[in-house]
């Protein structure tokens, strides 16, 4: 009687690490709208990893500001929009800190080289490119730029504004993708 209870208690306290672990590391975003197609469509439920973009609070590693490394150019990010809106926003990072950027009106350019990133068609919204990003700012764009609200629009998007990396689609089922 005693060893089941205790077998009991262990399953349900190791439960309820794992859950609180899954809490404070993930997030579950529903994709709306088509700005992220063909990568992320309406209506798929993306599991985003908040821990992967944890900042350093000091300089324990050198001069690191990320535990992991950082957001990357060609991450999926999932972030507080600079515009205030209350929804958050998944969006692709085109630019890092110290890129300069540049539209042409049919192609996205990074430190001079052409990206080949999904969407090969990108229109400027405004003439103040080239564009040098900011230290602790992001330059991203939607994969489906002709529908995407984006930096192109309200500019780059601030370090701390960002929530997590694209993990993984898993609903639905079908749609499974795993992002690296």
């Amino acid at each position: 009687m005693r060893t089941a209870f205790r077998d009991t208690a262990e399953t349900i306290i190791t439960a309820v690490v794992i859950f609180l672990v899954l809490q404070g590391t993930t997030q579950s975003f529903l994709i709306e709208g088509s700005s992220m197609e063909p990568t992320l469509l309406q209506n798929e439920r993306l599991l985003v990893n908040r821990f992967v973009y944890t900042r350093v609070p000091f300089s324990l590693f050198g001069d690191r500001e990320y535990l992991f490394g950082g957001p990357k150019r060609g991450d999926i990010i999932v972030f507080h929009p600079p515009t205030g809106e209350e929804n958050d926003f998944v969006k692709r990072i085109i630019g890092v800190p110290g890129d300069w950027i540049d539209i042409d009106g049919a192609h996205v350019y990074v430190n001079g080289e052409k990206t080949d990133y999904v969407d090969t068609r990108t229109a400027r919204r405004t003439d103040d490119y080239p564009l040098l990003v900011p230290p602790g700012e992001y330059f991203v764009l939607g994969d489906n730029r002709r529908v995407s609200v984006d930096s192109r629009n309200w500019g780059t998007v601030n370090a701390d504004s960002l929530l997590g990396r694209a993990w993984a689609v898993y609903w639905p089922v079908s749609g499974l993708k795993i992002f690296g």
